[in-house]
């Protein structure tokens, strides 16, 4: 999908937060000749077909778009924080062990790829911990029987004295994850403020947007979203996130309360 496409589905996210039922023509009926001339009519109905945006009536002429669960869910970037934070915990820790030939690169790359793909903490190179269960790999990995000698599943509970904070540190970098998470606030913090006056003020409220979510992404696809509990203590996810809240209702009433044209 196109990064306009991709961009409008953004805009009608932020200000679902705020609109009961957000659409196309309450958010941008005063801009219909701007959003004819950059396509943005062409790019909903891609969303449409995508089932990210849905319409109330079929009828030709109406223009009322909401966005989807599914919509929602991918201008999450693919996750609810909240929902994955929120999620329970056993207290037992799923790893995935292997030692696989070095004559089988290939294999063995693909395997770490997949793993991380998953969100899984890389304790070792061949051996990686996540604490939720592993139905979905059993079926991936397992494809009929596991050689126990090149991998093996296993669920686990420390026995040793370490702690599951010391395991968490050591399987995800969590450095590195804040990081992006104080780049992902300074963006947050320049968000253009004001009424949108003018074509000119919305356009750049739209490019801030854009930036907005890029480094939102870049944060939210190296963050595993751990249950709560496991979470380390100066961990600013959660922060950033109330911050991302505030910041789209305050975006959405600048959307709304702009001046007809």
């Amino acid at each position: 999908m196109g990064p306009k496409t991709e961009e409008l589905l953004n805009i009608l996210f932020w200000s679902a937060d705020l609109l009961v039922n957000p659409s196309w023509r309450s958010l941008f009926e005063s801009y219909e000749g701007w959003a004819y001339r950059n396509g943005l009519l062409i790019q909903i109905g891609r969303l449409e077909q995508r089932k990210w945006v849905t319409r109330k009536s079929k009828a030709r002429n109406d223009r009322v778009y909401r966005l989807s669960a599914q919509g929602r869910l991918h201008a999450l970037g693919g996750r609810d924080p909240e929902a994955r934070w929120g999620r329970a915990w056993d207290g037992r820790w799923r790893l995935v062990i292997f030692d696989i030939p070095s004559g089988q690169n290939a294999e063995r790359e693909w395997l770490r790829r997949y793993l991380r793909a998953r969100d899984f903490g890389c304790l070792q190179n061949g051996v990686w911990v996540t604490p939720d269960p592993m139905e979905e790999e059993q079926r991936t990995l397992a494809r009929g029987s596991l050689n126990v000698e090149l991998l093996v599943l296993l669920e686990a509970r420390a026995c040793a004295g370490e702690s599951d904070e010391e395991i968490v540190n050591s399987a995800w970098d969590f450095d590195r994850i804040n990081q992006a998470y104080s780049r992902y606030l300074k963006i947050l913090g320049r968000r253009p403020a004001g009424v949108l006056k003018s074509e000119a003020a919305a356009k750049k409220l739209f490019r801030w947007m854009s930036e907005e979510r890029e480094a939102w992404l870049a944060a939210i696809r190296i963050d595993p979203l751990l249950p709560a509990r496991l979470l380390p203590g100066n961990y600013l996810g959660q922060k950033a996130w109330r911050r991302r809240l505030q910041a789209m209702g305050e975006s959405a009433r600048q959307v709304v309360s702009a001046p007809p044209k």
